[in-house]
């Protein structure tokens, strides 16, 4: 673990790396290079998906790093078609096969389908994993506050995390007020926007040139101090450990507030309650 790296202590008393590399829309054919240089350049904590299927990969640049498997905080996530009890299982084991591994670090419900109803019944399989030894930490991605309350309501077992799209952008403050106020991690998928706009905007490029970072810097910054976990991705060397570097600066209250003032509620990503 690199000693400047903060950690993130969840409900369940495991301890996460704050910062992680992300691999969503990384071939599997290249994502053993992206992962094995993430690991090289520091990263101790990877993000895939069961959806990404590029898990074997992930799994190959893992080994091919050549760093301990018990230093590697590992997520995967279940897709949507596994749905339900013993498809939940199934999947799990499916993913572990994939990236060669015996457990995982944390595993989350990609999405909550709440037209399908199923989520409670898949959770309750990730608690049964989780009771196993099979997974260390279970949560969610792209909970709302309602569909989480259910979670609490039926089964008495909080999510450790709730990943869900943030960026200045899109800062979802009801959805994290929510998490905060139910001890659950705030993780940010996206962190940098789509398309790179905020990496142009003037407020952070500004913001960047005062610190000589760049505007991504500055973005994975605030969210590190807003006490989000936060999974940035690239393929590309230099973008992977500029990412990466972002512990050596501090922004003040008052330019946090301003990139808290960027918030236009754009949306990237479908809304949970419509994804089906």
């Amino acid at each position: 673990m690199t000693d400047n790296q903060p950690r993130l202590t969840f409900n369940d008393h495991a301890k996460a790396p704050q910062l992680g590399f992300g691999v969503f829309q990384i071939d599997n054919d290249i994502v053993s290079d992206a992962v094995a240089t993430a690991l090289d350049v520091g990263y101790r904590s990877i993000d895939t998906a069961a959806f990404y299927k590029n898990e074997k990969g992930v799994g190959e640049g893992m080994r091919r790093s050549g760093v301990p498997r018990s230093e590697v905080f590992l997520t995967t996530k279940l897709w949507n078609e596994d749905h339900g009890f013993d498809a939940a299982l199934k999947a799990f084991e499916a993913s572990l096969k994939k990236l060669g591994t015996d457990y995982l670090d944390l595993y989350l419900i990609h999405w909550p389908l709440p037209r399908r109803d199923r989520y409670v019944e898949t959770w309750n399989a990730l608690i049964q994993l989780q009771s196993d030894g099979r997974v260390k930490s279970i949560g969610v991605s792209n909970f709302q506050p309602d569909h989480l309350q259910r979670l609490l309501k039926e089964t008495g077992v909080a999510p450790v995390v709730n990943q869900i799209e943030l960026h200045p952008d899109f800062t979802q403050r009801e959805v994290v007020a929510f998490n905060t106020r139910h001890n659950i991690v705030t993780e940010a998928w996206s962190p940098l926007g789509q398309g790179g706009d905020l990496l142009t905007q003037e407020k952070l490029v500004d913001l960047g040139a005062r610190y000589d970072k760049s505007a991504a810097q500055v973005i994975l910054r605030w969210h590190i101090q807003r006490g989000h976990m936060v999974i940035p991705k690239s393929e590309h060397a230099e973008r992977i450990r500029e990412n990466f570097a972002i512990f050596d600066f501090n922004l003040s209250d008052d330019e946090l507030q301003a990139i808290d003032a960027l918030d236009a509620g754009n949306r990237l990503g479908p809304h949970p309650d419509e994804l089906n």
